[in-house]
C-alpha cells in the first residue's frame, strides 16, 4: 500500500492567509466598481428578487445539490478504473464520499485562488485511505478532462437548439472557447505520453516515481466511458435544472436552449481561474448570455438568485462540511496518538 502523502496541505492556513484577504479586497474593489459604472435600475431588479416562489426557489437548491450525487458516482468510478487498470480489488469511495470531497474541493475553489480545491480533493482522499497522492491527483485531472468533453457537447446541443429555433445568436466565442479547451486537451495527453516515454526515464527516482503514478491515475481512469459521461451529463442538466427553476421561481422564461447554454458557457469561465469560484465573471456572464433575450433587470435578478445557490450556499455548505471534517481528522489523530503511547506504555522493556 502506498504511504500516504507527507507534505502539509493545510487549507485551512491558505482560507486565513493575508494574500488571500487582500486578494479578496481587491477582487470586492473590483466589483464594486463594476456595479457602479453601469447604469442598472436596481430597483426594478429588486423588485423582481423580491417577488421569488420559496417552494420553486427551495426546489432550485435541492436540483442543484444532486449534482454532487452524480460526480459523486462519476469520481468513484473513475477511481475503480485506476484499481482495475492496476490488478487492485475495486474498492473506490462511496458515492456519498466521493461527493463530500467534490462538495468541499467547491468551497476551497470558491475562497481560493488557482482552483486549490481540486489539489485538496485528491489530498483529501490520499489521507483517507492512505493511498497515494500523485495517483488521486491524476483521477482528479481526468474527471476535470471528463467535465470538459460534456460541457463543449452540451453547449454545442444548446447553440444548436438556438439556431435551429432562430429566437437567440449567441456568441460564437464560446464555442471558439470550447475547441480551445478540447484542442488543449488533446495536446496535453499527447504531451502526458511523451514525458511518460522520452522524459520520465531521465528523472530522478522520486520524481520519476510520482510523475508515473500521476500519469497511471490519469490514463487509467478512462475506462467504463459510456458510465462516465452519462454520469457526467447527469451532473450538468442539474446545474441546468437549477437554472430553469430559478427562473420558474421568480417568472421569467426565456428559450429552452438558452437555458441549456447558459450553465455550460459559464463552466467554461468558471474553468478558467481568474477569481475564487469565478466571481464577478460568471455573474457577469449569466446576466450578458440572458440578455440576448431578457431585459437587464431580468437578466441581472436571475443572475443574483442562481448566485445564491451556486456559490453563496456552496460557500455556508462547504464551510460548514471542511469545518466538521477538520474536527474529525483532529479526533482521529488524537485517538491514533493516544493508541500509540498506550502501546509503547505497554511495550516489553529488556
Amino acid at each position: 500500500m502506498a504511504n500516504p502523502p507527507r507534505f502539509d496541505f493545510s487549507l485551512r492556513r491558505r482560507l486565513l492567509s493575508p494574500q488571500t484577504a487582500i486578494s479578496f479586497v481587491g477582487l470586492i474593489a473590483f466589483v464594486v466598481f463594476v456595479v457602479m459604472r453601469f447604469d442598472i435600475d436596481w430597483r426594478a431588479t429588486w423588485s423582481v428578487l423580491r417577488g421569488a416562489d420559496p417552494g420553486r426557489f427551495a426546489l432550485a437548491i435541492l436540483v442543484h445539490y444532486t449534482t454532487f450525487v452524480f460526480r459523486g458516482a462519476r469520481w468513484s468510478l473513475l477511481l475503480a478504473n485506476v484499481a482495475r487498470s492496476h490488478g487492485e480489488p475495486a474498492r473506490p469511495p462511496g458515492m456519498l464520499h466521493a461527493g463530500l470531497l467534490i462538495h468541499i474541493s467547491w468551497f476551497a475553489n470558491s475562497v481560493t485562488w488557482f482552483r486549490m480545491g481540486d489539489a485538496y480533493r485528491a489530498y483529501a482522499y490520499a489521507e483517507d485511505t492512505k493511498t497515494s497522492f500523485p495517483r488521486a491527483a491524476g483521477t482528479v485531472l481526468a474527471d476535470r478532462l471528463v467535465d470538459v468533453v460534456v460541457v463543449v457537447a452540451l453547449m454545442a446541443l444548446g447553440m444548436g437548439i438556438l439556431y435551429v429555433g432562430g429566437q437567440v445568436r449567441p456568441p460564437l466565442v464560446f464555442i471558439l472557447m470550447a475547441i480551445g479547451l478540447l484542442v488543449a486537451i488533446v495536446a496535453g495527453l499527447s504531451a502526458m505520453l511523451f514525458l511518460r516515454k522520452w522524459v520520465t526515464p531521465r528523472l530522478p527516482g522520486r520524481v520519476r516515481g510520482a510523475y508515473e503514478r500521476f500519469h497511471a491515475g490519469t490514463m487509467g481512469s478512462f475506462g467504463n466511458m459510456p458510465l462516465v459521461l452519462g454520469l457526467g451529463v447527469l451532473g450538468w442538466l442539474a446545474e441546468v435544472g437549477r437554472l430553469f427553476c430559478v427562473m420558474a421561481a421568480l417568472n421569467v422564461q426565456a428559450a429552452p436552449g438558452l437555458i441549456l447554454f447558459v450553465p455550460m458557457a459559464n463552466g467554461l469561465l468558471s474553468a478558467v481561474p481568474l477569481t475564487p469560484g469565478g466571481l464577478g465573471i460568471v455573474e457577469a456572464g449569466i446576466s450578458g448570455l440572458l440578455r440576448l433575450q431578457l431585459a437587464v433587470p431580468l437578466a441581472l435578478a436571475v443572475a443574483l438568485a442562481d448566485r445564491v445557490i451556486s456559490y453563496l450556499s456552496i460557500v455556508v455548505t462547504g464551510g460548514i462540511a471542511f469545518a466538521v471534517r477538520q474536527v474529525s481528522i483532529g479526533k482521529r489523530r488524537a485517538r491514533e496518538s493516544r493508541l500509540a503511547g498506550a502501546r509503547a506504555t505497554d511495550a516489553p522493556t529488556e
